[in-house]
């Protein structure tokens, strides 16, 4: 890396950018007599410490005043307000020299939070259910930012030790072994990456320069990155070695990048352009997963880089989860209001990914959205629950909380067999009764200010804005709001007709070539009724697949000029699978497909194949289908 504590035969280098410096002594725990740093052109700093080898804890000294964290500390062992520690990265031994890495089609992503996933909050923990990830049928975890924030609990957005996994966790070996064992047993691992601000406690980059940060453009989250400004050069690779270090250093499969909007950057490249060439580059033969969250929906960072874009993967896809929310439950207020949740919303979701692609948004009241028409289906992430979506409610509640049964069933069908990459929020696939609040606690004078912004965020919603619903909010900084978000895995046996759904679904996904294939232009729908609709999978063989869903009460279809309906020639519908199955919690479903109308059940989801349509005696035609077919 440009700077940061190297490990040798000769010692430990270390080097620093400290342009805002004149002297910088390199200061160490325990004793150790401290050295002053060379200065180096461009306000580098660097020295070679040959009693410091791993474990050493140290700090940079600046101007013979206070000292402070390595900007690219490996471990922060007592959290950013405390020392550094040298870390030898080439100590792991790795097993994964044949993982091949991540591939921009076919994943299923499952979100976690490490100090949530598991009781114990580690590393360690969160390890061992890995294969039970692996055999419902995910292929990559998403984790969120595991960089080093303050406090004992925390989201991980607020990150301020960049390069240091947080010492809540576990060891930076703990992290490198879990991500060993995810190969191992066949699943990638996703890093959510958060380049758009700082945290507001802990961050001492500023001291070392001032040119980390800018005011040029307005951030919601505080002062922006200066990746265009006077002194960028240096801030620019401090970024871009952070993203290469978790691919090289961790093996990370790819990175997650937050709030993309926020990534100012007026240059003739962007960085993420030069992100995504340089971590791609750091990856070497193993093929690497870019995904951005990109709240105006700016398809071009989806775009290959021949066609102009930015070269992303895949971008997640709100107005799908928006849209699906209000189908679920019917609640259409605050960013909800641009959806309605109608069959033709989901269809078109589906089908195009953004609702929004350049259209007025009232809410914003302004236009949203770019032109995506030309994406493929893979390159929107598609979910029904995400840490941010559970979280901004008056109790996190998760989606099975808030709709029916039936409902829930017929939606995570759409979800899991569309084009789009699906993605699953923690504990989703068992229907876990653990919310997903907003939790994080920094020093006494900090914590109310935080609570007052997530009230005043959440009270775009009329309930919140109430005396009563603005009661139910959770205090971020109590430690009790962490602790029940955890989930309580015993559940899954408790739960298990939810993740046998799941479970049976992803195998669908899988092995049923028209799934697979994610091709959006050989999938189409039309809607059927007030909340139904159909979406049919059209295959080169013939073997298509029909999906149909009602959200709505039950819909007879007489009489039925919808040719999307029509099976294929000589054949009849005959059903695949449905979320009434009683394996799952339902209580059963006739055949849709009746011989003189369609009885499509209220709250429910249905996959239907053809069958060649037999005689009497039992006695199928398939020269007839065929004769029927040329005609």
């Amino acid at each position: 890396m440009p700077i940061g504590a190297e490990v040798s035969g000769a010692g430990t280098h270390f080097r620093v950018w400290a342009p805002a410096a004149q002297r910088v002594d390199l200061v160490f725990d325990k004793g150790k007599a401290p050295l002053r740093m060379t200065a180096e052109q461009d306000g580098y700093f660097s020295a070679l410490a040959p009693q410091a080898g791993p474990g050493t804890r140290y700090r940079f000294r600046l101007d013979e005043g206070e000292a402070f964290a390595d900007p690219v500390s490996r471990l922060q062992p007592e959290g950013p307000h405390g020392p550094s520690e040298v870390v030898d990265p080439q100590a792991f031994t790795w097993t994964d020299e044949r993982w091949p890495g991540l591939a921009a089609q076919g994943q299923v992503l499952y979100e976690l939070h490490i100090g949530t996933f598991t009781s114990e909050g580690t590393y360690a923990a969160a390890e061992k259910h890995l294969p039970e990830l692996k055999d419902l049928g995910i292929t990559a975890i998403e984790m969120m930012p595991v960089n080093e924030f303050n406090g004992p609990f925390g989201w991980g957005y607020d990150g301020v030790n960049l390069f240091a996994p947080t010492r809540l966790y576990g060891t930076p070996d703990e992290l490198r072994r879990f991500v060993d064992k995810a190969h191992a047993v066949g699943l990638g691992v996703i890093l959510d990456v958060v380049y758009n601000h700082l945290g507001p406690s802990g961050n001492y980059l500023p001291r070392f320069s001032p040119h980390y940060l800018t005011d040029k453009y307005k951030n919601e989250w505080g002062e922006a990155v200066n990746f265009d400004g006077p002194g960028c050069g240096p801030v620019r690779e401090f970024f871009l070695a952070n993203g290469c270090y978790w691919i090289a250093e961790f093996h990370f499969d790819g990175l997650r990048l937050d709030a993309t909007q926020c990534v100012y950057d007026d240059s003739e490249t962007h960085i993420l352009v030069e992100l995504d060439e340089r971590v791609r580059a750091a990856a070497g033969e193993r093929s690497v997963y870019l995904s951005a969250e990109n709240e105006p929906q700016h398809a071009q960072l989806a775009r290959p880089r021949d066609q102009g874009g930015q070269g992303l993967d895949a971008l997640w896809n709100d107005d799908f989860h928006h849209s699906a929310m209000v189908a679920a439950t019917g609640a259409s207020e605050a960013y909800y209001t641009e959806t309605r949740g109608t069959p033709q919303e989901l269809v078109s979701a589906c089908k195009w990914g953004f609702l929004y692609q350049g259209q007025y948004y009232a809410w914003q009241k302004q236009r949203r959205g770019t032109p995506a028409l030309d994406l493929p289906g893979h390159a929107f992430i598609q979910f029904l629950q995400n840490h941010d979506q559970v979280a901004n409610s008056a109790r996190g509640q998760r989606l099975h909380q808030l709709t029916s049964p039936g409902r829930l069933r017929a939606l995570t069908a759409l979800l899991l067999l569309t084009p789009g990459t699906p993605l699953l929020f923690q504990g989703q696939e068992f229907a876990a009764s653990a919310p997903f609040l907003y939790f994080a606690r920094h020093e006494d004078g900090l914590n109310p200010l935080i609570r007052k912004g997530r009230h005043e965020f959440l009270t775009q919603f009329p309930n919140m804005a109430s005396a009563e619903g603005g009661k139910l909010l959770a205090n971020p900084s109590d430690e009790e709001t962490f602790r029940t978000c955890k989930l309580d895995h015993a559940e899954r046996e408790r739960h298990a007709p939810v993740l046998r759904m799941h479970r049976e679904l992803l195998r669908l996904r899988r092995e049923e070539p028209v799934f697979a294939a994610q091709d959006r232009t050989r999938m189409h729908g039309a809607v059927l009724g007030p909340e139904a609709f159909l979406l049919r999978f059209l295959a080169a063989d013939g073997d298509d697949r029909l999906l149909l869903v009602n959200l709505g009460a039950t819909l007879t279809l007489l009489p039925m000029p919808e040719p999307l309906l029509a099976p294929p020639a000589g054949q009849r519908w005959k059903l695949l699978w449905n979320s009434e199955d009683p394996r799952w919690g339902g209580s059963g479903m006739m055949e849709p497909d009746g011989e003189h109308s369609w009885r499509l059940p209220a709250h429910a989801a249905a996959v239907l194949a053809p069958q060649p349509v037999e005689d009497d005696d039992g006695r199928s035609h398939p020269e007839q289908s065929a004769l029927v077919g040329a005609q």
